[in-house]
């Protein structure tokens, strides 16, 4: 319970912008609950009228034939039924509307801190899972704030109007008529405190389950090619099945609230029936406020039959708000410091000094590791696999930082660089290649706002893309999926080394960049390579070593530290070398 109020108080912080438009729209929910409380006077009156005649309430407002009284009836009704259909617009629209801004700011909110939280973060995540926070629970707490905050305040308007309109009418039929209130809404915190845990345990099954079916559409290539559909069906049965059970769970518990919330309703009903009944045969009140009374009733305590459905509503509601919010509180460990550094010149020394390094799941990949970097110079990295190539990359964007040591361009430790800064001076071209559904035009020119053709078209040549691009019908227009399917492996690769180049960052990298090419188109990048690299830093990680063999120097990764620095041919000479033994298995100059 203390978790969905909290979670509701923390809601509540976001619709402070509108207070204005909630104040308008709670009026116009009171004012809708006013004229549709009125038909129920009116029916008393309409009694009132037929047995007291000239002795009416209404002749006293003047009309003194019952016919004139009857026309006075029919006018106000319609009146009334307009004004009523008149308010209920202008709340729906009201309330919807704010729930809509709502939804609106808490999605971009939660997706702007997921998209800066640090890359060490989302290698303990579902992507699934991320995804449906970020749709289905901030879509359940908009149809929760559709309607929800409506109904508390006509229930409570309800509860106001009625009870003053029964004490004043007799206070004993008003007494037992509200009895029933304090029982249903003990009832609803009761129910409500076992609905907390059991919705939450649903929105997390919810978000498995997305987590799953999303993974296994991103490798359906896999899941057909190892003939795993049935397992995979399985597999979502299961999950769903689980969904299913918990689900079912929590609707029972909340569907049994509405059967004695009714029985509650009866009660009250039965004691305004028989003791108004007694009452109005022993002419203590009249025969049209007996009406009313009995009208009323059943009016204002069938409402909270609704309670268990605003419960429910409530629950599942804070359930997603406390999800979103764990999303929202969750700690990004890679943040600018209070007055970053916008350093203006990149070409200097890249130095790593006595860096430690280990992912959370791994063990340490690197132990007071030294390595420097020269400015405008050409370095390529080899190593054995998972000796920390790729890791050098990504501490140098940042996306990870070292548990020990610096990272220093310049004299300036990159923790104090501004990370924009830092990154809006890197082109890096990833061994996993990742492009936008959109246009190749759109992919190639994703870094720049202003759109540069003749640039775009330098980049493509470079890259050697340009060709296969003009080749498709609609050339640099022509759509590429989710990412880029409709290209092969290559022509993905060509485009993001395309994408790097139209950056023109003073510092390059290329992690594998060469991974998915045939030879023939290899042979040319390596020449677009080594001409895109002159006047600035580059650094290429590569297993091909061809793609490295005429970098001014060679850096050989292995046990955590530098074992072989230098340029090809001075690699090529250390006896029982690495860089001399991969060299020669690749070449087919020493077999295995």
């Amino acid at each position: 319970m203390n978790n969905s109020f909290q979670s509701f108080k923390s809601l509540l912080r976001y619709t402070l912008p509108w207070r204005f438009r909630l104040c308008v729209a709670s009026l116009y929910s009171v004012v809708n609950k006013l004229f549709d409380l009125a038909p129920e006077i009116l029916i008393g009156v309409a009694v009132d009228l037929v047995v007291k005649k000239q002795d009416s309430f209404v002749a006293g407002l003047g009309f003194t034939s019952t016919y004139s009284q009857i026309v006075f009836l029919a006018v106000a009704t319609f009146f009334i039924w307009a004004f009523e259909s008149i308010f209920q617009y202008l709340y729906m629209i009201s309330w919807r509307g704010i729930a809509q801004d709502v939804e609106h700011t808490v999605r971009l909110d939660a997706y702007s801190h997921v998209q800066n939280l640090d890359m060490n973060w989302y290698e303990n995540q579902h992507i699934g899972n991320i995804t449906a926070i970020l749709n289905d629970d901030v879509n359940q707490l908009e149809r929760f704030l559709d309607s929800g905050a409506n109904d508390i305040i006509q229930i409570i308007v309800s509860s106001l109007v009625v009870g003053i309109i029964f004490f004043y009418i007799s206070p004993i039929i008003g007494f037992i008529s509200l009895m029933p209130i304090p029982i249903i809404l003990f009832i609803a915190f009761i129910f409500q405190k076992s609905l907390s845990p059991k919705y939450l345990e649903v929105r997390n099954f919810a978000g498995i389950l997305s987590s799953t079916i999303f993974n296994n559409l991103l490798g359906i290539q896999t899941i057909k090619s190892f003939n795993q559909e049935k397992t995979e069906y399985n597999r979502i049965k299961s999950l769903s099945k689980n969904y299913q059970v918990k689900n079912k769970t929590a609707i029972k518990v909340s569907s049994a609230f509405v059967p004695i919330v009714r029985m509650g309703v009866l009660s009250g009903f039965l004691g305004t029936m028989i003791i108004g009944g007694f009452k109005a045969l022993n002419g203590d009140i009249a025969v049209g406020s007996f009406s009313v009374l009995v009208f009323l009733t059943q009016r204002f305590l069938w409402p909270f039959t609704r309670l268990g459905e605003m419960v429910d509503q409530f629950e599942r509601a804070m359930a997603s708000t406390h999800r979103i919010l764990s999303l929202i509180k969750t700690k990004n460990r890679i943040i600018d410091r209070i007055d970053p550094i916008v350093l203006k010149n990149y070409f200097l020394p890249i130095q790593f000094k006595n860096i430690d390094f280990k992912y959370e799941s791994s063990d340490l990949i690197f132990k007071k590791l030294n390595l420097k970097i020269n400015p405008k110079e050409f370095t390529g990295i080899v190593g054995t696999t998972g000796s920390g190539k790729t890791t050098l990359a990504k501490m140098l964007l940042r996306f990870f930082d070292p548990l020990n040591g610096d990272i220093k361009i310049g004299n300036n430790n990159i923790s104090d660089i501004s990370i924009y800064n830092l990154r809006k001076n890197i082109g890096f071209v990833s061994q996993e290649i990742f492009l936008f559904d959109g246009s190749i035009k759109e992919n190639i020119t994703y870094s720049k706002k202003n759109y540069d053709e003749e640039k775009m078209l330098i980049s493509s040549k470079k890259s050697q893309a340009h060709q296969f691009i003009i080749n498709l019908k609609d050339g640099y227009d022509t759509q590429i999926g989710e990412r880029g399917q409709k290209l092969s492996v290559g022509q993905k690769q060509r485009i993001a080394i395309a994408r790097a180049i139209y950056k023109d960052p003073p510092i390059l990298i290329f992690d594998e960049a060469t991974s998915s090419l045939d030879n023939e188109t290899e042979r040319l990048i390596q020449n677009a390579i080594l001409e895109v690299s002159k006047g600035r830093t580059t650094i290429a990680i590569a297993h091909r070593l061809s793609t490295i063999r005429n970098a001014d120097r060679i850096l050989v990764i292995d046990d955590c530290k530098i074992k072989e620095d230098g340029n090809h041919e001075k690699l090529i000479n250390i006896k029982n070398g690495y860089y001399k033994r991969l060299w020669q298995i690749q070449t087919g100059e020493k077999k295995y």
